[in-house]
């Protein structure tokens, strides 16, 4: 399947619109079927008491410095599990620097927050905890916090039974929850399983031009459409964070990771800064090719869409949104 994905990335790579064909049916099938199961670390592995608890503690604003904020706060499961600003807010509502990202399908990620400096879910739970702009929560307090409340004691015990109330056991729990949230099948998922009807022709032809003309498919690979990585795109922004920690790689300056386009119809607006409001302004972005710095990745380029063909390819975007499901949000210990 790897080897498989990293052909089809090549190949489109190369591609122009002067010279791209069709890639067959059984191809793009084979390369954006979706996981038949949810990938957890051995030693943090799924029970339904880690879910419970991560799944409370992920509604719980006392997490927070103020008893107000929650995870949930910034990912809402309204929002596509984002918060619907084009900036988010934090702690006395002061504005962040970014846009909160959607955390649907994490558990597939190896690197996490924009720029990916986080390692695992585990090390990213902990990081808006203890940001004293984000949820300002004096983080050594945390679990003597919980620890008195005694409807935590339990689920604590349940889920990590002979282990200590701690904030790793927090952080944890935080990172299964999050593990298990998993986009929905969509209309274009119907399509990849063989039915050739679940899409109209216009959005079957917006697939081609998606890993065709308009090299979408070039970072956007795969079941959950992101290859991981880490591109400046081109979009005029002055924050600098992915090359401050990785300087000895040129194109790290302005790049950012390349989020999934699962439910990307519930997560406007789009970019790490928010600043392109539409689906439509997203794609005209990268038809103009965006700033031509000497950081921008050699995969952006200019390219040009017909109308007719600009609105196919938003009619295949919209294949990839599930309908909207029922989020449990769990009776808070007291």
């Amino acid at each position: 399947m790897r080897c498989l994905l990293s052909v089809l990335v090549i190949i489109v790579a190369t591609l122009t619109p002067a010279t791209a064909q069709p890639i067959s049916d059984d191809a793009l099938r084979t390369a954006f079927a979706r996981p038949t199961a949810v990938p957890f670390p051995a030693n943090n592995r799924f029970t339904a008491e880690r879910e419970l608890l991560g799944r409370t503690l992920f509604f719980d604003p006392r997490l927070s410095g103020s008893n107000l904020l929650s995870c949930g706060s910034c990912h809402n499961p309204a929002f596509g599990w984002g918060d619907g600003q084009a900036i988010g807010r934090g702690h006395a509502m002061v504005p962040l620097t970014r846009r909160s990202p959607s955390i649907l399908n994490l558990a597939w990620s190896s690197s996490f927050f924009w720029d990916g400096r986080a390692p695992t879910l585990e090390v990213q739970a902990l990081g808006p905890l203890s940001n004293p702009i984000e949820m300002n929560m004096q983080i050594d307090a945390l679990p003597g916090k919980l620890a008195v409340i005694p409807g935590y004691r339990r689920l604590f015990e349940a889920a990590y039974p002979g282990e200590t109330l701690s904030l790793d056991t927090i952080t944890r729990a935080i990172a299964t929850f999050e593990r298990g949230l998993v986009s929905g099948f969509t209309a274009f998922d119907r399509w990849v399983a063989g039915d050739d009807g679940a899409l109209s022709p216009a959005e079957r032809r917006g697939l081609d031009i998606f890993v065709g003309p308009a090299g979408c498919a070039a970072c956007h690979a795969g079941w959950n459409f992101t290859d991981g990585q880490f591109h400046d795109t081109g979009l005029p922004t002055r924050d600098l964070r992915r090359a401050q920690f990785n300087t000895q790689n040129p194109h790290a300056l302005f790049a950012f990771k390349t989020p999934g386009l699962r439910d990307v119809g519930r997560r406007a607006p789009y970019m790490h800064n928010g600043s392109l409001p539409t689906l439509e302004s997203v794609v005209e972005f990268y038809e103009s090719g965006g700033e031509g710095r000497p950081s921008r990745s050699p995969l952006i380029r200019p390219f040009r869409l017909t109308e007719i063909e600009r609105a196919e390819l938003l009619a295949f975007l919209g294949t990839l949104t599930a309908p909207p499901r029922d989020v449990a949000v769990p009776s808070l210990p007291r």
